[in-house]
């Protein structure tokens, strides 16, 4: 008996994401309504928050995957040498994360944790896209002063700068392409 209604269960929520991922494809995601998804998904309101806390936990789960299918194309890449082949390689992933105000905001906002039970698959992404980069700048002959972890903490922080001034009315003349290009010369051939 447990075990079909752990069956229900999981088959309800992969309606509500699907239901969910369509309305998103079709309308953006900031246009995502909890009403939308119920109604598409044929389900109560109060089902929608059985399985989760609120929208937001839906977008962290929804957008946290997203940014993992970037980090696996990022993953699969061949190591960039110079700082050019690096900005180019986090460009899609930069582009998604930039592509909706509600997107970038979200994944400001989800990219820390408040504490270990509160970690979202966002502020993962965030990890593991650090151990990527860590990867990649270790075998580089990018500067040598500092180790691989602070030099990958440092790019991700710039491409997150970088990304804010998309946003910013003064500076988002600029694409993150030109923009993160001077951030990552400087913080990795000094």
């Amino acid at each position: 008996m447990a075990r079909a209604q752990q069956k229900r269960t999981l088959e309800t929520r992969t309606r509500l994401i699907a239901a969910s991922e369509e309305i998103i494809d079709k309308r953006g995601f900031e246009e995502l309504r909890v009403e939308d998804v119920v109604l598409s998904a044929g389900t109560a309101k109060g089902t929608f928050f059985a399985h989760f806390k609120d929208k937001n936990a839906l977008m962290d789960l929804i957008i946290g995957g997203r940014i993992d299918q970037h980090l696996d194309k990022l993953e699969a890449l061949a190591m960039p040498n110079t700082v050019e082949e690096l900005v180019e390689a986090l460009i899609p992933l930069s582009d998604f994360m930039t592509s909706e105000r509600y997107v970038f905001d979200l994944i400001l906002r989800y990219s820390g944790a408040a504490a270990v039970e509160e970690i979202g698959h966002i502020a993962l992404t965030f990890a593991r896209q650090i151990e990527i980069l860590e990867r990649w700048l270790a075998k580089t002959q990018f500067r040598q002063d500092i180790t691989p972890a602070l030099k990958a903490e440092g790019v991700q922080a710039f491409m997150v700068q970088a990304m804010a001034t998309n946003f910013c009315a003064l500076h988002n003349t600029q694409s993150i392409q030109a923009r993160l290009m001077p951030y990552l010369a400087a913080w990795l051939t000094p």
